[in-house]
């Protein structure tokens, strides 16, 4: 190191430059001139450009063509690129959206209830099996369903109660469609045992687990249960069919 700032000190550096010339051209006279007196020529390197073998890519073809003019003003198209920008974008947007919107149909869906399920949502009863006076049992998503057939003596026990004077207050005539039919699910409403028809102190239903006792309309009367016995959606067709569900 102290030898070379020694040399510099004396004006001794040396420098090498680089040129790149076309091919079978004579050097430039400036190439081989002597710089500044400080330093001392000592060489020059030439390296030759082959032009006519070196390919020069055009993009041309994927330029739009309001910009392939190097003369033209870019306000002049701004217009025109801005619109193709903006239908771009839109048609982008709206793709975008469609696909998001089939996701999240199809990740839905997946939660729905299979076809088994689906099956056992609904249940067709022939009424013409029940005899008058009689309760039968039906399973129904899992659940007893109780469908009585009730006697005039049994409705008209049950309308000449006072709903005020009940646990949970409801009329005959607003658990029942048809009169003589009751539609009720079998699940105390206490701690969900299943309650036997046709027993308890009111005619009705008793549930032994815990002494609840309802009468021929489902309605609590007596026991720890708190509410009446659920009636659930039904619908009663014309060939004295009834559908559940």
């Amino acid at each position: 190191m102290q030898s070379v700032v020694k040399a510099a000190s004396v004006g001794q550096l040396a420098k090498a430059s680089c040129l790149g010339v076309p091919a079978n051209t004579a050097l430039p006279a400036a190439a081989v001139a002597g710089p500044a007196k400080t330093y001392k020529k000592v060489g020059t390197q030439v390296r030759s450009i082959h032009a006519g073998n070196v390919d020069v890519p055009d993009f041309s073809y994927y330029r739009r063509s309001a910009t392939k003019d190097p003369t033209s003003d870019n306000k002049s198209s701004i217009e025109n690129r801005n619109a193709f920008s903006y239908v771009m974008a839109g048609t982008l947007g709206v793709s975008g959206a469609y696909t998001a919107k089939a996701l999240v149909n199809q990740f839905v869906s997946s939660w729905s209830a299979s076809q088994d399920v689906l099956a056992l949502a609904k249940i067709e009863i022939k009424l013409a099996d029940i005899p008058e006076g009689k309760n039968m049992t039906f399973k129904w998503r899992g659940k007893p369903l109780f469908i009585r057939h009730r006697t005039a003596e049994e409705i008209e026990r049950e309308r000449a109660i006072d709903a005020s004077t009940l646990r949970d207050p409801q009329t005959d005539e607003d658990r029942v469609q048809q009169a003589e039919w009751l539609v009720i699910l079998g699940v105390c409403t206490h701690l969900g045992c299943v309650p036997i028809a046709n027993a308890g102190e009111f005619g009705g239903y008793y549930c032994p687990c815990h002494g609840s006792h309802y009468d021929a309309s489902g309605r609590i009367r007596k026991g720890p249960a708190p509410l009446n016995l659920e009636v659930p959606v039904h619908e009663f067709m014309d060939e004295g069919t009834l559908i559940v569900g």
